[in-house]
């Protein structure tokens, strides 16, 4: 069996020309969306990371800033910093990047930018409200990952969906957002007994682990969509590796994202769409 292509990378092109068009009409009307973005100075990998997001935004039509912390940056002068995002009506998201210098409190930071401009989905009251199934902004890769799943038309509504990873930012919202599709979910993780065997329950599985080619060809249900949204480094090997054997899965799998070209551009258009659907909801307040 040949996997088919989760093809990330081809949706976020025609999502973000759907997105050119919404911000074209935002800017007749005067309105400009604004995405700023607090990022580490001395993180070679943010700093290129926003770069291209801050590409992707302005072919868009979608401006911003950076605010650059470093070590000469008091956790008093970031807070007052997102603050003032906050407080600015010309600033429709704000994007706390990670990781942020070590002697900064990032947990205090994410509290202190609440959910009102967070169009990434990852402070503690935007996962409240997720949990809580309020309205609100969700995270941009697990978000990214059920529109594509949807768009390819893969089934979610009573399958076994496997998630292997518990981070804040991608697991347990992902699994959350599988579970408000009516989705039977497991959460997996380094910890979990028979893991390799759960995983081949999975209709859906989600690798989030962030282990370089950890999941095999004998980990996966024949026919069933896998998403590899680890991204690894290997000594010798140029580019990213995901958290998938990809060559072995596609063997196995019905579908397969690669890596890149499947999770990574998702994430960057809905990051993105979410900036712009707060854009056009200011015009309503």
């Amino acid at each position: 069996m040949s996997a088919k292509i989760l093809d990330g990378a081809m949706l976020s092109r025609i999502r973000r020309a759907a997105l050119a068009e919404r911000v074209s009409i935002l800017r007749s009307k005067g309105i400009v969306p604004k995405l700023d973005v607090i990022v580490s100075a001395n993180d070679p990998a943010s700093v290129t990371y926003v770069q291209m997001k801050r590409r992707w935004a302005e072919k868009a039509g979608i401006e911003g800033d950076s605010f650059l912390v470093d070590e000469d940056t008091s956790q008093s002068q970031l807070v007052d910093e997102i603050q003032r995002l906050n407080q600015d009506p010309k600033v429709h998201g704000v994007l706390i990047q990670h990781p942020l210098p070590q002697h900064l409190d990032e947990n205090e930071a994410l509290i202190a930018l609440g959910s009102a401009k967070d169009v990434d989905g990852i402070t503690p009251e935007s996962l409240g409200r997720l949990v809580a199934g309020m309205p609100g902004f969700r995270c941009a890769t697990p978000l990214g990952i059920v529109r594509l799943l949807n768009h390819c038309g893969i089934e979610i509504q009573g399958k076994r969906a496997v998630v292997i990873g518990r981070s804040v930012i991608l697991g347990k919202p992902a699994a959350l957002l599988l579970l408000q599709e009516n989705a039977t979910v497991t959460i997996t993780h380094s910890k979990t007994e028979n893991l390799k065997e759960i995983c081949r329950e999975a209709d859906i599985l989600i690798a989030a682990v962030g282990k370089a080619e950890m999941v095999k060809e004998d980990w996966i249900k024949p026919g069933a969509a896998v998403i590899d949204a680890g991204y690894n480094k290997i000594e010798g090997i140029k580019g990213d590796v995901g958290d998938v054997d990809f060559e072995a899965a596609s063997e196995v799998a019905g579908w397969i994202s690669p890596v890149p070209g499947g999770v990574g551009p998702m994430t960057v258009t809905t990051l993105l769409e979410n900036a712009v659907d707060a854009a056009e909801a200011s015009t309503k307040s």
